[in-house]
């Protein structure tokens, strides 16, 4: 065990090496300068080319990389453009009201998603099985943005219920952050839900066929001791798995979440910085999103170990 570990670290850094490469290729390649938005639309273009050299945007792109990537392995994410902050200060200042609708939408998700799941597997081709995927196909195929703005309508301007925008911190008001948190959390906890629902109705019907479970019921035991004992903790691989994978979707619906609700998150932050192409803040952020993506993904693997004892690395 401990060697897997140690192995899968080792892989995250050439990981995280490739990610860096090609975050700053694609945003040196894109069209636009941040010199000339920073200059001003009357800037001359002497003007322009002295911000260019005090942002070092005029020295070869080979020479900005292995700049820019000698200051991360110190730890240092750059300053941003227009603010003059360090970036890691930034992402200090944002990632509270990120983390709390991550952290909101996971546990809301798994907690509707994986009995529901369960619930269409055991009756499985009945009225409720239809219900369950019909739910999981609408989850999938609305979009955030649209879905959000439903529930701003609906909840916030019609029935008053919930505000339309804004964040409360949990360690102010717990209350009046569960009132703020509410409907973002619905919006993006939407996708997950069916994605979550889906596989687990899926690989819950595969187990109830097998053997053991036909055991257990002649055993005596009761119909909700097998589908949760037997067959929920036979098929909680594929789910933990497809959990891990949904961490992509959920890191991408923040970004549109936030900016519909107004949230002062980390994606507000990734949406401003690239309207106004403030680079070391889109790269610093992009890396940060990748590390916690590779973080939680060497957990569910670790996870796998703990589910399924036949699973030895």
């Amino acid at each position: 065990m401990l060697a897997f570990v140690v192995q899968r670290v080792l892989a995250t850094i050439p990981v995280m090496g490739v990610v860096a490469f090609v975050v700053f290729l694609l945003l040196r390649l894109s069209p636009g300068d941040p010199a000339a938005v920073i200059a001003g639309d009357y800037a001359t273009a002497e003007q322009v080319e002295r911000i260019r050299a005090q942002l070092g945007l005029n020295l070869p792109i080979y020479s900005q990389f292995f700049t820019w990537l000698g200051q991360i392995l110190r730890g240092d994410l750059g300053v941003s453009i227009f603010s003059n902050l360090p970036v890691t200060t930034l992402i200090a200042q944002r990632i509270e009201p990120t983390l709390m609708l991550a952290l909101t939408t996971i546990v809301f998700s798994i907690v509707v998603a994986v009995p529901l799941g369960v619930l269409a597997a055991w009756k499985a081709n009945s009225w409720i099985d239809r219900a369950v995927m019909m739910f999981a196909v609408i989850g999938f195929s609305v979009p955030v943005f649209v879905l959000g703005y439903f529930l701003i309508y609906g909840f916030a301007l019609g029935l008053n219920w919930f505000p339309v925008q804004g964040y409360r911190s949990p360690f102010d008001s717990p209350a009046a952050f569960l009132h703020h948190i509410a409907l973002p959390t619905l919006t993006l906890s939407a996708i997950f839900i069916a994605l979550i629902a889906r596989i687990t109705r899926a690989t819950v019907l595969e187990v109830l066929s097998e053997d053991y479970i036909r055991t257990a019921r002649a055993k005596g035991q009761s119909e909700r001791k097998v589908l949760f004992r037997h067959a929920l903790k036979n098929a909680a691989v594929p789910i933990v798995t497809v959990i891990g994978l949904g961490v992509a979707l959920l890191i991408g619906g923040v970004v549109v979440t936030e900016s519909v609700f107004n949230i002062p998150g980390l994606g507000r932050l990734v949406v401003d910085a690239i309207l106004k192409r403030d680079y070391p803040i889109i790269q610093g952020l992009i890396l940060f999103f990748s590390f916690i993506y590779i973080v939680l993904n060497l957990l569910i693997d670790i996870a796998y170990t703990l589910l399924d004892p036949r699973i030895r690395y």
